[in-house]
C-alpha cells in the first residue's frame, strides 16, 4: 500500500469532503427547493462513496490515504446531515450526541490501530448496510421535514441502532486483531 497517492478513489473522497459544507449551506437556504438540492448533494456524496470503493478494490487502487480519507469524508457528511436535521427541529439532539460519541469511539479505535499495527479495519457488510439505512433515513427526513416527530425519532433510532450494532462488530474485530498481534 502506498502512503500518499492521488488516484481516482482518493479524488472522489476529497470531492466528498468538499461537498460537506455545500450540503449545509444548501440545506439552510430559504428557497422552496433547497431540501431537494441538499438531498441531491447528499446522494451525490453517497454515489461517489460507492464509486470510490468499487474503483479502489477492482482496480487495485487502495492506498493508505484512501483508507483514511474515505471514512473521514463519510463521517463528516453524515454528521453534517444529522446536525442540520437536528438544528431544523426534525429529530432530537440526543441523536446527534449518540452519533458523535459512536463516531468518536470509532475514530479513536482507528487511530489506535494505525498506531499499533499501521492499518485500519476495512469496511464490512454490516457497516455498509448501516450506512445505507442511515442515508435513506436522513434523506427522507431532509425531504419530508413534516414527518411527525415521533416517526422521525423512531426512524433515526432505528438507523442509530444499526450503526451501534456495526460499531460493536468493528469493536469485536478490533479486539480480535489486537489479540492476534500479541
Amino acid at each position: 500500500m502506498k502512503v500518499l497517492k492521488m488516484n481516482v478513489p482518493n479524488f472522489l473522497s476529497l470531492l466528498r469532503l468538499a461537498m460537506v459544507p455545500v450540503f449545509a449551506v444548501v440545506f439552510f437556504q430559504p428557497i422552496p427547493t433547497a431540501r431537494y438540492w441538499a438531498v441531491g448533494v447528499y446522494a451525490l456524496a453517497f454515489v461517489t462513496d460507492i464509486a470510490d470503493g468499487y474503483i479502489a478494490r477492482h482496480f487495485n487502487q487502495i492506498t493508505r490515504l484512501g483508507r483514511i480519507l474515505d471514512p473521514l469524508a463519510d463521517k463528516l457528511m453524515t454528521f453534517t446531515v444529522i446536525v442540520c436535521i437536528t438544528a431544523a427541529g426534525i429529530i432530537p439532539i440526543w441523536a446527534v450526541v449518540i452519533f458523535f460519541c459512536k463516531e468518536a469511539a470509532m475514530g479513536l479505535g482507528a487511530l489506535s490501530m494505525l498506531h499499533k499495527i499501521d492499518d485500519v479495519i476495512p469496511s464490512n457488510w454490516l457497516g455498509k448496510i448501516s450506512t445505507f439505512v442511515f442515508f435513506v433515513v436522513c434523506a427522507a427526513l431532509v425531504l419530508f421535514p413534516q414527518i411527525p416527530r415521533s416517526w422521525a425519532t423512531g426512524m433515526i433510532s432505528f438507523a442509530l441502532a444499526l450503526t451501534i450494532l456495526a460499531f460493536l462488530y468493528y469493536l469485536w474485530l478490533y479486539m480480535s486483531v489486537l489479540g492476534k498481534k500479541k
